[in-house]
């Protein structure tokens, strides 16, 4: 059977246009965390379900560390979205991702410090419970095998894989950050991808990331360091190249079967929760040896 479930799609700057979807409407959601960045825009890519998010606000007005990652996150799984796809711009640390360039992300580094990282936090009745969600694989390793392929038959400039620093912002690193996430062996850079993979993870969503590579930051010797401008003028003339990938890989995960995907994530999450101990109690006076079962199969 294929995917019944719908595809949600995250649309950073300069990476969110609405057109891609036939048959659009709009829907004003609420969440238990608030309002997410925008409208959501329900439509479809060649028969498959999408629900279209601006993580910054249709008109750019939210700055990353004020985006609602988790309301944006919520509102998708509400829609019956089993996967996340997202659009990011980022500075390359290597030589070798030229601007232009995409990257299919498969490892991050945090370096924010003013966001909600976790739905679980204790203040929301609709999730009990304490969530240490493993992250030795933050994305979807399945769907980024679909992005990369696809990439590849639409011969675009791709790498398929390397690791996100993800920094508070609104600023733009200093030249002795820039070198020192480099030494990490950090390979791009945004201000947006933490918390976003993770919070995907906690509510069992297939997540994965095109990031398109704007500029070369700022340690870059005889390099005009990164500037608004600059990153602009480089998404103007290749947001089509991401666009491009959403309309071919959007029905190739339309067709497949993401049943045992879905079902391993969900898994990951309902192991990570540690219960209140009041629940837990009473669930081991009802089950005894059944514990693991129900922990398992709830």
């Amino acid at each position: 059977s294929s995917c019944s479930s719908a595809i949600g799609i995250i649309g950073g700057t300069g990476l969110d246009d609405p057109d891609i979807l036939e048959g659009r409407t709009e829907k004003y959601v609420d969440t238990p965390y608030g309002k997410p960045s925008d409208a959501l825009i329900l439509g479809k890519i060649k028969n498959v379900d999408c629900v279209l998010l601006a993580r910054h606000g249709r008109h750019h007005t939210i700055m990353p560390s004020n985006i609602n990652y988790r309301a944006n996150i919520w509102a998708l799984k509400e829609e019956n979205c089993s996967h996340v796809l997202v659009t990011t711009a980022c500075g390359s640390l290597r030589e070798e991702i030229q601007p232009g360039d995409l990257v299919i992300i498969d490892q991050f580094i945090d370096r924010t410090t003013k966001r909600h990282y976790t739905l679980y936090d204790g203040q929301h009745s609709c999730l009990s419970g304490v969530c240490h969600i493993p992250m030795a694989e933050p994305f979807c390793t399945k769907t980024r095998e679909v992005l990369i392929e696809t990439a590849k038959k639409l011969g675009l400039q791709c790498h398929s894989k390397g690791t996100m620093i993800t920094i508070e912002g609104p600023r733009f690193s200093s030249r002795a950050e820039s070198c020192a996430f480099r030494s990490w062996g950090a390979d791009v850079i945004n201000m947006t991808t933490v918390p976003e993979v993770i919070l995907a993870k906690e509510a069992g969503m297939s997540y994965a990331s095109i990031a398109m590579a704007t500029d070369y930051d700022c340690w870059k010797e005889h390099e005009e360091a990164v500037s608004v401008d600059k990153v602009l003028k480089t998404l103007k003339g290749n947001a089509n190249k991401a666009t491009t990938i959403l309309l071919t890989a959007i029905p190739q995960i339309g067709s497949m079967e993401w049943t045992n995907t879905l079902h391993t994530l969900k898994v990951s999450t309902q192991m990570s929760i540690i219960l209140p101990l009041a629940s837990m109690s009473h669930v081991l006076k009802n089950c005894h040896q059944n514990y693991a079962q129900h922990i398992i199969l709830s």
